[in-house]
């Protein structure tokens, strides 16, 4: 069986392999065949084969003409086809709180010392965690808590109305720090955020506006390492 396919010029695809995929209620799964032809009869299939990652990155490569080279900035740790990685230094951000409760509603819309953070887009999914020092972190880098509302305990952000770009690339860094920072914060969705001992509202009350940097003696310290968030494995 042959199909002819103009896209600027022609083509000659030939039916060489079949995917089939099988689902049940809670399950499915895919085998791989080799199509055999015969002139004189419709094709068949050949045995079950099963997947390999190096046939899944062929097919990927043939389907989407493979990943479009970018130049890599200084702040980027890790950056793959849907995943990249980066860390931002100590600096200051305005922040904007709407909770339901009242709480640190007086220090909304205000600017406030930030920790050095370390940030994974991956299919659409913003995690963030805090570093103990401000400095490009390497592999073996213990990583924090990031003290914000709106993380869950791994770090994933709830974007909720968040403006999200498209897309991981390079380009969209600046975008997806904007809309983080530009989002409410409005409610937190774990017990601890910092070992402050004025916790989460003493912490960032005491932040108001103040040129002195954010105290990294109050990030609390995870057993994840920088090559496991780049893996998305919790630690």
């Amino acid at each position: 069986m042959k199909i002819h396919l103009s896209i600027g010029e022609n083509h000659n695809f030939e039916l060489r392999e079949a995917l089939l995929v099988y689902v049940d209620r809670q399950r499915s799964f895919v085998t791989r065949h080799e199509v055999v032809l015969n002139e004189t009869a419709p094709p068949t299939l050949g045995p079950a084969q099963p997947l390999t990652v190096t046939f899944l990155e062929s097919l990927v490569r043939s389907l989407h003409g493979g990943a479009t080279a970018e130049v890599l900035t200084e702040n980027v740790l890790a950056k793959s086809d849907h995943m990249i990685v980066w860390w931002t230094a100590r600096c200051r951000r305005q922040m904007f709180y709407q909770n339901s409760e009242g709480k640190v509603a007086t220090i909304n819309g205000r600017t406030f010392s930030q920790p050095p953070l370390v940030w994974r887009v991956a299919n659409g999914d913003l995690t963030i965690r805090a570093l103990l020092e401000n400095k490009r972190p390497e592999g073996k880098t213990k990583l924090a808590v990031a003290p914000f509302w709106n993380l869950s305990d791994n770090g994933r952000v709830c974007t909720g109305s968040m403006r999200r770009p498209d897309g991981s690339s390079v380009a969209t860094i600046p975008e997806w720090e904007r809309g983080f920072y530009e989002s409410a914060f409005t409610h937190a969705n774990v017990g601890r955020l910092t070992r402050h001992e004025g916790g989460f509202e003493g912490l960032w009350n005491g932040l108001t506006d103040k040129r002195k940097p954010f105290p990294l003696n109050t990030l609390i310290v995870l057993p994840q390492t920088l090559a496991q968030f780049v893996r998305g494995e919790r630690g």
